[in-house]
């Protein structure tokens, strides 16, 4: 039976529509778990309150989907409890959803750090996932807006295209990224309504900003990259760099930013494969005569050095580096290796690709998905407190949750 999809243009029909599932979202969660439950036999109907379904998997990876990662372990994710995500990794794994991509064809390339990224468009992924809702039968309704949810001995919910009525619902909202996609704190108000705890959220996998000079020094450099090491807090990551007209952005930024507390300062190591003093003590033996500016020059880009040199070492930029006492030098080289930056805070929801906290898992079973007071209610995907590593982790969840739930609907 083909996946019947109604708009909102829809005429609403009088009497309540019963099906074994409904799930609320049609993100990548939500169509895996729909595509899951279905072929299990039971009907299953999909909402969105969008016109068009699966706007995070259009834009994820530049328009190429990074869908997933080749490394994909509990490490890779952060949650108040760091085992909760182990289940359901492990039910539904990262080759799993690699053998699905390659049963439909979908030819894909590796990147760094085990990234698998479709070869030609990320909506490949999105028709594959709709192939899958439409095989056995996934009723789909976009531009449907939930407007009331209640429960006596069903799920009850009335919507802008009717009243329709489950023993099973899903929620698979999101979080609150990106809302110009969508996204709203509507998952995180169904749980509360059902007395569930939710935890604060944040934005996470984030640009930096800034507001001191700082904020003049980067808009200067935006458009540069480069290879560094950052942290904050005890974390670390080894990524690209890119300055922006707002502040710091980059894989780099975006990785440590799920780790990052206001007030917090950022270290970079700018030369993250030498030890600065060395290298430094050493060209002055072996080029006295070069001023600090072209030795610096062969090692990092010549803007970004201009900046540092008018920052901190204004007095010796004209000075052969033969003159550059060795105190200075190695003072010069500290900074090389552990530059300090204290952002003014990240760009916020509005470009975060995902958000941190959200519905508590401690009230979720970590087998199933299910609410544990609240039989037959799911959440699935970013709408719970749990977040992945840039680099296609966030998408493994998505389809690791939404096919555990999808087995006990």
């Amino acid at each position: 039976m083909p996946v019947q999809t109604l708009s909102d243009t829809t005429i609403r029909d009088e009497a309540v529509n019963q099906y074994d599932v409904i799930i609320i979202g049609a993100g990548a969660a939500g169509l895996m778990c729909a595509a899951t439950a279905a072929r299990r036999g039971r009907t299953v109907l999909l909402l969105d309150n969008s016109r068009k379904v699966g706007k995070k998997i259009l834009m994820s990876g530049g328009g190429r989907c990074n869908f997933t990662n080749r490394h994909v372990e509990a490490g890779n994710y952060i949650s108040q409890n760091p085992h909760f995500c182990k289940s359901a990794l492990k039910r539904y794994t990262q080759w799993d959803f690699i053998a699905l991509v390659e049963r439909y064809r979908i030819a894909y390339h590796e990147r760094d750090h085990g990234q698998l990224f479709c070869n030609e468009s990320a909506r490949q992924i999105l028709d594959m996932l709709l192939a899958e809702c439409d095989q056995p039968g996934v009723t789909l309704r976009t531009g449907c807006e939930v407007l009331e949810i209640s429960h006596a001995a069903e799920y009850r919910l009335n919507t802008s295209q009717g009243d329709f009525g489950s023993a099973s619902l899903v929620v698979a909202t999101g979080g609150l990224s990106i809302p110009s996609m969508g996204s709203s704190g509507f998952g995180y108000a169904i749980a509360r309504q059902f007395g569930l705890n939710v935890l604060p959220q944040q934005a996470g996998l984030v640009p930096f900003t800034f507001s001191d000079r700082m904020k003049e020094v980067t808009t200067r450099l935006a458009g540069i990259s480069l290879p560094v090491s950052m942290c904050t807090s005890g974390h670390a990551f080894s990524e690209q760099l890119l300055f922006t007209h707002r502040g710091l952005s980059g894989p780099v930024v975006l990785q440590l930013s799920n780790y990052w507390h206001a007030g917090e300062p950022v270290t970079i190591n700018l030369l993250p494969e030498m030890a600065a003093d060395e290298w430094l003590l050493n060209l002055k033996k072996t080029h006295p005569r070069g001023l600090l500016k072209n030795l610096l020059a062969k090692q990092l880009p010549k803007k970004l050095i201009s900046e540092l040199i008018m920052l901190y070492w204004t007095e010796w930029s004209q000075r052969p580096v033969s003159e550059i006492p060795d105190q200075v030098l190695c003072q010069i080289a500290g900074q090389l290796n552990g530059w300090t930056l204290k952002p003014a805070g990240t760009e916020g929801h509005r470009t975060a690709e995902v958000t941190l906290g959200g519905v508590d898992t401690d009230e979720l079973s970590s087998k199933t998905m299910e609410s544990r007071r609240r039989p037959g209610l799911f959440f699935i995907g970013e709408v719970m407190d749990v977040t992945g590593h840039l680099g296609g982790f966030n998408f493994q969840w998505a389809w690791s949750s939404g096919y555990t739930a999808g087995q006990f609907v």
